[in-house]
């Protein structure tokens, strides 16, 4: 994916914080335009709608995420740990994103990412669990995944390797690993 300009970074950033701190449906582009100084035509140049901001803003997360589970899926026989790690790492590097995400979830919903989140714990908890998991094993993989995502947003200030080895442990725990 070709990295965007200077001024199309400016503006996925400041709509970054604006949608996290206001919502997206409170946020207007004219707020995003007053907040840059620049004019809202030439915001439109860019992003003709809000919607289209949003999918930019959320798009390099998707691409990684995919990524790493197509990657992962194609090996077959990645370790538990390793399967674990690489999920970290993943939420880890898109944690902003992510509690943007975690605020928007109707008008994420209406763009049709959260059924593409949920189909990606789908697919973990399948090369975690095997093929066909028990009730129960689906339940702890889920449980653990959506706990290691939390832990990424709720503990900013701890070192990452720190954070990473103490939600490895736990999930694997969670898992009984």
């Amino acid at each position: 994916m070709p990295k965007p300009s200077d001024t199309k970074q400016r503006i996925l950033d400041v709509a970054r914080d604006l949608f996290t701190s206001q919502g997206v449906q409170r946020t207007s582009l004219q707020d995003i335009a007053d907040r840059l100084g620049i004019t809202k035509p030439a915001l439109y140049y860019h992003f003709p709608s809000r919607d289209d901001l949003v999918r930019s803003i959320v798009q390099p997360l998707f691409d990684d995420g995919e990524k790493f589970l197509l990657d992962q899926e194609a090996r077959g026989d990645a370790p538990v740990r390793e399967l674990v790690e690489g999920f970290f790492d993943f939420n880890y590097r898109h944690r902003a994103d992510v509690v943007m995400l975690l605020s928007e979830l109707p008008t994420l919903a209406d763009l049709g990412l959260v059924d593409r989140v949920l189909a990606w714990r789908t697919r973990l908890t399948a090369l975690i669990c095997g093929p066909a998991p028990a009730l129960d094993q689906q339940v702890r993989a889920i449980l653990a995944l959506g706990g290691l995502q939390d832990v990424c947003m709720q503990f900013p200030d701890v070192p990452v390797e720190e954070l990473k080895a103490a939600a490895v442990a736990g999930v694997l725990d969670a898992l009984g690993r």
